[in-house]
């Protein structure tokens, strides 16, 4: 909300599974075929995406504060990058629950727009590029993820086994964008 009022243009979506299933009927079948097959197993979707006059209306602190809601056992960074001057910095977070990817949240951030978008559910970050453009998920978000994900590569841990818990995962969500 503290984003919202120093942007001068913000957009917020948010699909719980209910609003994705009625939304993807409005997805063309044929060209949209596999798009729908993921929404269909998805939990739902929020973007925001915030517009400024002009740099420095965001703070890095700002952009800490949600990383930090990240920084838990269930939650691993895919990708990290920082450019010297903050101008063009991103994330992407893997939500990993028994081996499987139960989740994604992107954080791209240049000098005058922020976007963010959590994804729930099961989805790959090559499945991006059969959602970019829809539900409010930036038309480059496959393109972002890609070219992100040759800068750095993601160290081999030991992951710990987690149970996915849909209501946990809503009010986690809800903390995040409570934050933003």
């Amino acid at each position: 909300k503290q984003l919202a009022e120093r942007a001068s243009n913000y957009t917020e979506v948010s699909l719980d599974k209910k609003m994705l299933a009625f939304a993807s009927r409005f997805m063309n079948d044929s060209d949209d075929a596999e798009g729908k097959r993921i929404v269909s197993k998805l939990n739902g979707v929020y973007v925001r995406s915030y517009e400024f006059d002009k740099p420095g209306q965001y703070t890095a602190a700002d952009l800490d504060a949600i990383r930090r809601q990240f920084n838990s056992a269930e939650w691993e960074p895919m990708v990290k990058t920082r450019s010297r001057d903050a101008s063009d910095d991103a994330d992407i977070y893997m939500k990993l629950v028994n081996d499987q990817v139960e989740g994604m949240f992107i954080l791209d951030a240049e000098s005058k727009e922020l976007n963010f978008v959590y994804i729930s559910g099961p989805i790959r970050p090559e499945d991006l590029k059969d959602l970019s453009g829809n539900f409010g998920i930036p038309s480059d978000a496959y393109a972002m993820s890609k070219a992100k994900d040759k800068t750095q590569k993601k160290a081999d841990t030991a992951t710990p086994k987690f149970v996915a818990d849909e209501d946990a995962d809503f009010e986690f969500c809800e903390g995040v964008i409570e934050q933003i």
